[in-house]
């Protein structure tokens, strides 16, 4: 396949191209810059994907503040009428979406069915927006004065989503954003761009008229870009945390409200009375589902007591039975990594871990997908891992499970509270009181009592605690109202008919307003 230089970016020749969304339709970039958009598991290039220049994140955004106004001022009904539309769209092509997730990220099917399936579900969250936007009324606050609060949106708002769940997360944000009357920007990872698109034209078939939403695609040129843009009035982001931290800092700086959603270390803590079985079922599932790139798989289980070989022993023997191959393929339960610099990076860890004093229990790198073009790597287990080591600082993100051993709850507890990350967390135990203590214990976002992948539901909110989150407010659920909204307090008066005394006749008064 030819490849041609252009710029200082590598184009492929005779390729689709991923373009913008921008004002109800697609437009082609002229910016001259692009990236590839890789096939997993072939390791083949499948298209091309425009990077937007400034100016073009500047139509984005003009055409978001235009149809702002029109749109604020639309009916909460018709609001969720589109949004009930966009419902039944989505879930009749979940088929279609998750093949499209498939071919750009890796994923198999039915895992990608299932991203699918939890991001409708804060469509349908965003559906109830009439009731999610009742205000508070207090009448007769002083004599003749009634006081009330209302909530009204931002104004155009953006959001930058990471290659791990390009529908899911995006479905997290401008659902709930558009149903408050805002207008949304969508800038998706370039590295599984094209759902993103797809998705614009279903809102569009629901009815959403052209500017409320818009796809810019791109790198880093478009978020700095987007993060000094004066008419961005708020940022939503997920990814890692040293890029959360930068947009978190330069979004605040600019006057942006910023929600940025950062990296991960989640803990699986068993006690000795756990169900083994159980947990080695949970262990592996939350482990080396989407090959572990997920922000809350489990990629440090932390055994207390004598249990730990027997568990370690009933890890390896579900792992010996993963079938690993093209998420396209029937019977297969785990997929590629994103890319070949991904897969490169994640196999290190497993190289360097016994380096570092760990023991490669499995070792991923000799799974037979790893003999295949595309982007494989098998699952691994590090087995007497240590705080201090690389392989449990660092948020690998891919299909590498840690055993950190504990003679103790308390050494256990601490170990996990002193970790920097703090998003999620789980507990394997028989014993309520334990799980109590935990959960009142612990340092993290979101909890699980025997659930390994505690991911709230759409009416909760989703967020972790420490350097997994920066700013106040967790994403979707109600805190998401909360982010996507401004509250105005309202204090009023009208005078009474002249046929009644108005019991807060007019005069002067230069004394603090008292309530009497």
């Amino acid at each position: 396949m030819a490849i041609a230089d252009i710029g200082s970016q590598v184009r492929t020749v005779g390729q689709r191209t991923v373009n913008h969304w921008i004002g109800g339709k697609l437009v082609a970039s002229d910016a001259g810059r692009s990236g590839i958009v890789w096939d997993p598991a072939t390791g083949q290039a499948q298209a091309n994907v425009d990077f937007a220049s400034p100016a073009e994140v500047d139509q984005a955004v003009e055409a978001a503040k235009q149809a702002f106004v029109e749109w604020r001022a639309s009916a909460l009904s018709r609001r969720a009428e589109v949004l009930f539309k966009l419902r039944e769209l989505v879930d009749a092509n979940r088929r279609k979406i998750a093949e499209m997730l498939t071919s750009e990220h890796g994923k198999t099917v039915p895992d990608a069915m299932g991203e699918v399936a939890r991001g409708l579900e804060n469509i349908e969250f965003a559906c109830g927006i009439p009731n999610l936007l009742k205000g508070g009324f207090s009448e007769q606050a002083s004599r003749g004065i009634d006081v009330y609060q209302i909530r009204q949106p931002l104004g155009v708002v953006a959001g930058i989503t990471p290659f791990n769940f390009p529908a899911m997360v995006p479905m997290w944000m401008f659902p709930l954003a558009i149903a408050c009357g805002n207008t949304f920007i969508l800038k998706p990872s370039e590295k599984d761009p094209s759902v993103s698109l797809y998705l614009a034209e279903l809102m569009k078939k629901a009815g959403l008229p052209d500017g409320v939403f818009n796809v810019v695609q791109g790198d880093n040129a478009v978020v700095d870009r987007l993060l000094e843009h004066p008419d961005v009035r708020a940022i939503s982001f997920v990814g890692s945390t040293p890029v959360a931290r930068s947009i978190y800092e330069t979004g605040t700086r600019n006057g942006k409200r910023v929600q940025a959603l950062g990296g991960a270390k989640n803990h699986m803590l068993v006690l000795p009375d756990a169900d083994l079985a159980m947990a080695a079922d949970a262990a592996v599932s939350a482990a080396f589902g989407s090959a572990g790139e997920r922000c809350m798989s489990i990629s440090v289980v932390v055994v207390v007591g004598a249990i730990a070989d027997p568990l370690i022993a009933a890890i390896r023997e579900r792992m010996s039975r993963i079938k690993v191959g093209p998420g396209m393929e029937e019977g297969i339960e785990m997929g590629p990594l994103i890319t070949k610099e991904h897969r490169d990076r994640v196999a290190s860890y497993v190289a360097n871990a016994s380096s570092e004093g760990a023991t490669v229990a499995v070792d991923g790198r000799q799974d037979p997908a790893c003999q295949r073009s595309g982007f494989f790597l098998g699952t691994s287990l590090l087995d007497h891992v240590e705080p201090g080591m690389r392989c449990y600082r660092d948020e690998i993100f891919g299909p590498v499970l840690s055993i950190v051993r504990a003679d103790t709850y308390d050494r256990a507890l601490r170990i996990i509270n002193e970790n920097p990350y703090g998003n999620g967390v789980a507990i394997f135990t028989r014993d309520g009181g334990a799980a109590r203590q935990f959960q009142f214990d612990v340092d993290a976002g979101m909890v699980g009592v025997n659930v390994p992948i505690p991911v709230p539901v759409s009416y909760y909110s989703f967020g972790g605690w420490k350097a997994s989150l920066f700013g106040d407010l967790h994403i979707y659920g109600p805190e998401g109202v909360q982010f996507y909204t401004r509250t105005k307090v309202v204090t009023s008066r009208w005078p009474a008919p002249e046929t009644r005394k108005d019991p807060g006749t007019s005069k002067v008064d230069l004394g603090f307003p008292q309530s009497r």
